[in-house]
């Protein structure tokens, strides 16, 4: 089962709508930029091939190798695709549908480096700032070496966060993991980043982190784990606001995302899509109603807004978000950043250093730095994903904004390589 976007009727009251961020999302794309100049591409989607997307999900669904899917593409700011097929929920009966609301984790991560950038364009911060500056207990950080913990060559900033470069893991690595299981951090916390069932407030975790030993050297090595969720904390100290408050008021809210948001309404609870993992048959099976699991994100303290791992959001949602960073930092009316900002976020910062060949890490993104080095993205792109599944990518080259949506942990399936695959196969050189 399938759902398309855009009616003649709705199409027709999104033209005539006086303010952008009161539109409604599913009828927006193809209206949105029309007060902008559109961006020519070389190639244009082709939607009979786009159309293999269905075929691919459908085939996953029925060899019950996901329970469900929603996926999105935008080309120039316009709708070229969206599909959602499978089960929001398996065992309740309910259908996927495009407006499904998903964990999207370490996507996350994109909205709170995109909060820094915002704060350092308003004079409220620097990113060579020391994170000491914000949060006093990572003046003194540590390093376990050989399992010692020595002192930090250099303070730790917001620099090295933004790239994750800081050295600083989920803790979950062997030599420090019972360190950090006893502040609540590392395996006491799911997989390392949950922290939505913490009756606290980020800023609290974070400050116990600061008391923590790291796994690398400042600025020596791409390491993933908490920065960004200190960064959030970060957000929080120089902004004088809560996180979701933040993000609420500078992104999601001026973008028109009605439905990103860290704790689902209670009476939204049907729209948010189950959690399943890859069993050892390779064949869907439920997860538990844990940390690994469905998590606290209906039924939950609500008080963690954790900038690196926290967000729901829908596949629609989250598209608006990329589109204005594709569009150098607005969309329609509203603007979150400025272009240089967004260059800096999307250019890699570290040099070779990240664990990809020919693919560096800019401010909160992956990008390709050669033409291969990513399946068939072009050099320019950038993008990345969610533990639960989650994926996205913008490639500034065709245009192409893309957005899959599944709820998969662990993941033992190659569906978004083959999804990645034909949404590239689809462009075309124009006529």
């Amino acid at each position: 089962m399938r759902t398309r976007l855009i009616t003649t009727t709705l199409l027709a009251a999104l033209l005539g709508s006086a303010s952008f961020a009161e539109t409604p999302q599913t009828e927006s794309w193809n209206a949105l930029n029309g007060a902008r100049s559109q961006v020519s591409a070389a190639t244009s989607v082709s939607k009979e091939r786009l159309a293999r997307i269905d075929t691919l999900m459908q085939q996953y669904v029925d060899e019950n190798l996901i329970a469900g899917a929603v996926a999105l593409v935008l080309q120039n700011g316009q709708l070229v695709y969206q599909h959602a097929a499978g089960w929001a929920d398996k065992e309740a009966g309910t259908r996927m549908s495009t407006d499904t609301i998903f964990r999207i984790a370490s996507q996350t991560k994109a909205l709170t480096s995109a909060a820094v950038l915002q704060l350092q364009e308003q004079g409220k911060l620097v990113v060579t700032d020391p994170v000491s500056k914000y949060i006093p207990e990572f003046a003194r950080t540590t390093v376990m070496v050989n399992g010692s913990a020595v002192p930090a060559k250099r303070p730790i900033t917001l620099r090295d966060l933004l790239t994750h470069t800081a050295g600083i893991s989920y803790g979950t690595n062997p030599e420090i993991a019972a360190l950090y299981k006893e502040k609540g951090l590392g395996p006491a916390a799911g997989m390392g980043w949950y922290t939505a069932d913490k009756n606290e407030p980020i800023c609290t975790s974070m400050e116990k982190l600061g008391s923590l030993p790291f796994v690398a050297q400042p600025g020596e090595a791409w390491v993933y784990g908490y920065n960004t969720d200190i960064l959030g904390c970060v957000v929080e100290r120089a902004s004088g606001m809560a996180l979701d408050e933040y993000l609420r008021k500078n992104i999601t809210q001026p973008l028109g995302m009605k439905d990103t948001n860290f704790f689902l309404p209670k009476e939204q609870r049907s729209r948010l899509a189950a959690v399943y993992g890859t069993g050892t048959n390779g064949k869907i099976a439920r997860s538990a109603n844990d940390a690994k699991g469905q998590g606290h994100y209906v039924d939950g303290p609500r008080r963690s807004f954790a900038g690196g791992a926290g967000l729901l959001s829908t596949a629609a949602d989250y598209a608006r978000f990329l589109e204005a960073l594709r569009n150098g930092g607005a969309l329609g009316n509203a603007r979150i950043l400025s272009p240089r900002s967004v260059a800096l976020m999307t250019t890699n910062q570290i040099g070779d250093i990240y664990n990809k060949p020919d693919m560096g890490f800019g401010f909160g993104f992956e990008t390709v730095e050669r033409f291969g080095a990513s399946g068939l993205e072009a050099p320019g792109a950038f993008g990345w994903g969610g533990a639960y599944g989650t994926n996205y990518r913008v490639d500034p080259t065709s245009g192409l904004v893309v957005v899959l949506m599944i709820q998969l942990m662990p993941n033992g399936t190659d569906f978004r390589e083959k999804f990645a695959s034909i949404v590239y196969q689809s462009l075309l050189p124009q006529q």
